[in-house]
């Protein structure tokens, strides 16, 4: 088949090469424009355009799917499919209408289970023993589009957003290729089930603040569930102070309790109080510091007996 792949970030890179692998044409890219990033904040071209300008594809950025531009340059191309992998905007139904079988988005969740924009940081947040990804065809309701195929997988007590999302971008992109093979050989999607919907909106800055006298699984899923992006933090010293996953419990003298956010510092760890047992800070980044061991961090502070995070 014909094809116009449309995705943004790193995450949809893998897809965009197994594509380029596969018996299918990828005739253009859709991606966002270019945005301001790094310390000068520069403009920027998306992980996606660069690798696609990288293999001599036509690279179409549109402020807006539905710019007339842009869609006649769609209807130009006369893709028979549009897979999409984190495009980052939404779609126009008349965009929608140009492929014959419509647009297949690569989702990284098990539907009808985390619509939306954060689902593996939901899962995450949300203890879930697993996740996986679905391809489905896209509708004009928010990730309710009837399904294609699905995986399964496992997330383990140590697996942060990042990382969960690089082992689903390596797999999915498998899935994407199997699924457009199955429609080119006739292959219709299903509905979703009506039963098990949630959803998964962006995570804010907000949102990642910690609450220290919240249980200890319940911060370190935040934490995890938060990394790398947008990351969790909390003050120090009436500054923000983020941290980077941390560990369950940690050895405390007989008798000492730590209140919620309250610090026991030694020479090669640093607990903080929770609402229930202790957590082991791992890497932590202070005001205008770069990220460090938190034990590093903690050597070159000079601690006073009321110092505690989250006041």
């Amino acid at each position: 088949m014909r094809i116009v792949f449309a995705g943004t970030p790193q995450v949809a890179v893998p897809a965009l090469d197994a594509l380029l692998k596969s018996r299918h044409e990828v005739v253009a890219v859709v991606t966002r424009p270019d945005a301001p990033s790094g310390r000068g904040k520069r403009l920027a071209a998306s992980p996606v355009a660069e690798r696609a300008t990288d293999q001599g594809l036509e690279v179409l950025k549109p402020q807006r799917p539905r710019d007339e531009d842009f869609l006649a340059r769609l209807r130009e191309l006369a893709p028979d499919c549009c897979p999409v992998v984190a495009y980052g905007a939404l779609l126009p139904q008349v965009a929608l209408d140009i492929p014959a079988h419509g647009w297949v988005n690569l989702h990284f969740s098990v539907l009808p289970r985390w619509r939306g924009a954060a689902p593996v940081q939901h899962a995450v947040l949300a203890g879930d023993p697993e996740t996986g990804a679905t391809t489905f065809e896209i509708v004009a309701a928010l990730d309710a589009g009837p399904v294609y195929a699905d995986f399964a997988e496992p997330i383990g007590p140590e697996d942060t957003a990042g990382h969960l999302l690089d082992r689903l971008s390596q797999r999915g992109a498998g899935l994407l290729v199997e699924t457009l093979d199955a429609i080119a050989a006739g292959a219709r999607p299903h509905p979703q089930p009506e039963a098990g919907i949630t959803l998964a909106p962006k995570i804010s800055v907000d949102d990642a603040r910690i609450s220290w006298d919240q249980p200890a699984e319940t911060i370190d899923r935040l934490i995890r569930g938060c990394a790398p992006a947008p990351g969790a933090w909390t003050t120090f010293r009436g500054e923000r102070f983020k941290i980077s996953p941390a560990v369950l419990g940690g050895e405390t003298p007989e008798g000492t309790v730590l209140s919620p956010g309250a610090l026991l510092v030694s020479k090669r760890t640093v607990l903080v109080g929770t609402g229930t047992r202790p957590l082991t800070l791992g890497v932590v980044q202070a005001p205008g510091k770069k990220p460090m061991a938190a034990a590093d961090w903690a050597r070159g502070t000079a601690f006073s007996p009321t110092d505690a995070l989250g006041t």
